[in-house]
């Protein structure tokens, strides 16, 4: 992200200046165990360990004979078949010299034994077997421990488990993982002029689509996600809505933040344990943006347009959901791509563009950012594949030059 910038407008602070007093609000929360099936997406608070060995003894690698190599050293060569070894079984006597065992894959090696020789290379008649190409020692043969040994650290606190972790953790034998709360997040939209999606809309009103929006991104993040009713511009009915959200680990809040008569979250609130530590960010969208704590809990309030909510949502709610879940570490920096046309010069605030993601004729990434980019336009969001983020007081770019972007799409916990 940009630096501070000297000359931004007074009272505005600096989108990393921001994201930095967001996160010394917040802390990472407390841990709780669960069953390895429910493990999908959680994030680990504990290294988790192998309780044994894998594999935990010489195993087959493939479907054929178990034999000793100097026996099959010079082919063809006939060997007298002393058994057989399905899965989950073993032969539990030493192989002598010119014997071999039927073996299948994953099964254990009986002692003696120091190759496997494929059943393609083979030729069966009853008892016995005929060996057409020779196998060298360890041919074919898992040792054990080839995977990992007992104690092995397999996957590391502070990481979010995905499908082959879980695999991992239950090769490792672990039915329970000790991973971090989730956090609870109280989201509370505001305002006369917004109705729930099917409910009689007024001549002047419009739908709501924040607190659905905001719940599905918090939702994708880890966190588990809360929705309030509807707070009318009302400062008596915001506070007693507003008093719902006790006990969550978050307070999403979203419109009432910009300057104005009809803007009560920060009187209505202030009134009833609101503290604001800022309430404007030198960034577009997304400008009214206020954060601090109320009753204290961690309280961001979000711009009430709907672009400029996920906008700030993804900027500054996932950062602070990824401190409270002990998610470790800054993530890689943000990929470049070049731009698809020109743009012009920027003022003092940092912009997130809506751009699409597409090839030149070289196969380069380009950007090309969509000539609207009014806030209220949730149809070119969903279109968009990434923001193009133009820093405060960047000169005109030329079509080619490299840009920094934010992906949109590149994973479920993305907007």
């Amino acid at each position: 992200m940009a630096k501070d910038q000297p000359n931004t407008k007074p009272g505005m602070i600096s989108v990393e200046e921001a994201q930095k007093r967001l996160l010394a609000l917040v802390e990472p929360l407390g841990a709780e165990q669960v069953a390895l099936a429910q493990g999908l997406g959680r994030v680990l608070a504990e290294a988790v360990t192998a309780r044994r060995t894998q594999p935990p003894f010489p195993a087959s690698a493939m479907d054929g004979y178990a034999a000793r190599s100097a026996d099959v050293k010079s082919v063809p060569a006939r060997l007298k078949v002393v058994g057989t070894v399905p899965a989950g079984q073993s032969y539990d006597k030493k192989l002598g010299s010119g014997e071999a065992v039927r073996i299948f894959t994953g099964s254990p090696v009986p002692e003696g034994a120091d190759c496997i020789v494929i059943q393609e290379d083979t030729q069966r008649d009853g008892d016995w077997v005929t060996v057409n190409e020779p196998a060298k020692p360890g041919r074919f043969i898992r040792p054990a421990g080839l995977d990992f040994r007992e104690g092995y650290v397999g996957l590391k606190p502070g990481k979010r488990l995905n499908a082959r972790d879980l695999g991992l953790a239950a090769t490792m034998n672990r039915p329970w993982l000790l991973v971090s709360r989730k956090p609870r997040v109280a989201i509370l939209p505001t305002g006369d002029e917004v109705v729930l999606p099917g409910d009689p809309i007024g001549p002047n009103q419009i739908v709501s689509s924040n607190g659905i929006a905001l719940a599905a991104y918090v939702e994708s993040l880890g966190a588990e996600a809360v929705q309030l009713p509807i707070a009318p511009d009302d400062s008596e009915a915001l506070q007693q809505i507003a008093a719902a959200s006790r006990g969550s680990d978050l307070l999403l809040t979203t419109g009432g933040a910009s300057v104005g008569e009809h803007d009560l979250i920060r009187s209505a609130l202030g009134a009833s344990g609101l503290s604001l530590d800022f309430w404007t960010v030198a960034m577009r969208p997304g400008k009214p943006l206020m954060v601090g704590t109320y009753r204290d809990t961690p309280m961001i309030g979000l711009p009430g347009n709907p672009v400029s909510a996920l906008v700030c949502a993804l900027l500054f709610v996932k950062p602070a959901l990824e401190k409270m879940m002990g998610l470790a570490g800054a993530g890689a920096p943000n990929p470049k791509a070049r731009l698809a046309g020109d743009l012009p010069a920027n003022d003092r605030r940092q912009d997130y563009l809506r751009a699409k993601l597409v090839r030149d004729a070289s196969g380069a990434l380009e950007a090309a950012v969509f000539e609207k980019q009014d806030s209220s336009m949730m149809s070119l969001l969903t279109l968009a594949d990434c923001l193009v983020v133009r820093p405060p007081f960047a000169p005109p770019a030329k079509r080619g030059e490299v840009v920094e972007i934010l992906p949109l799409s590149d994973s479920a916990s993305s907007l």
